[in-house]
């Protein structure tokens, strides 16, 4: 048995903690300070736990911590394309904070609970308003030209489009877990009928990095999903 009196190694951070410690992190600078908390400001960390359990709801299956952390590094890779980039970290953790797969009204009421909850977390009204608008984008995915923050959060949310054929096939099957509600036909109709939508769009990725780097590739996914699609309806 271990000795008593040895203090115990501590376990190497999880996911989670690290998930906290990145809320932190952004909200500290997203409100003006990096330094420990005032005393007049709230604590970040039950935000962070509010939001961390919003994620890990049992209806998720594609829309998990797993894509909160995803989005959140593509935002990493793309944050020098970003005008703010720490408003658009937050935007990615409201943007599928509330999540029924059954309503349409998500994105509109993550970016109300983001309204709520960012004033009292102590962020500025115009950074607040910033959140929300990202947040609302992520209806259509389609950011405008002179958008630096929306084409980030957007390319971020959709760069799952062009990973892997495996890994693309795992998050394809999570999307269907996801509607498991949705009878097949009716199923495959609607995801093909988003499939084309996407493919029509004349690019999937706004910023230099997702062009360059991910239009091609996932180009190639959707319209191999599409077939698979087409083959079993015909």
């Amino acid at each position: 048995m271990p000795d008593p009196d040895t203090p115990m190694a501590s376990e190497p951070p999880g996911p989670v903690d690290d998930l906290r410690t990145r809320w932190i992190r952004t909200l500290r600078a997203s409100r003006g300070t990096g330094a420990p908390d005032a005393p007049d400001v709230p604590d970040p960390i039950p935000y962070a736990d509010d939001l961390l359990a919003r994620w890990s709801e049992p209806q998720r299956r594609y829309h998990t911590l797993d894509h909160l952390t995803a989005v959140l590094d593509h935002i990493d890779v793309l944050e020098e394309d970003a005008e703010d980039p720490e408003l658009v970290r937050l935007a990615a953790w409201f943007h599928d904070a509330v999540y029924l797969p059954d309503r349409s009204e998500n994105e509109e009421r993550s970016a109300r609970l983001a309204e709520r909850a960012l004033p009292e977390a102590g962020l500025s009204p115009a950074a607040t308003a910033e959140v929300a608008r990202l947040v609302r984008l992520t209806v259509t995915h389609d950011p405008a030209e002179d958008d630096p923050n929306g084409q980030v959060l957007c390319d971020a949310d959709l760069a799952i489009l062009a990973a892997p054929p495996g890994t693309y096939a795992l998050y394809t099957a999570a999307v269907r877990e996801e509607y498991a509600f949705v009878p097949p036909d009716a199923f495959r109709e609607g995801r093909a009928a988003i499939l084309r939508q996407l493919l029509d769009l004349p690019r999937l990725f706004r910023t230099p990095y997702g062009t360059r780097e991910w239009e091609g590739r996932a180009r190639r996914n959707l319209e191999s999903e599409l077939a698979g699609l087409t083959e079993l309806t015909d």
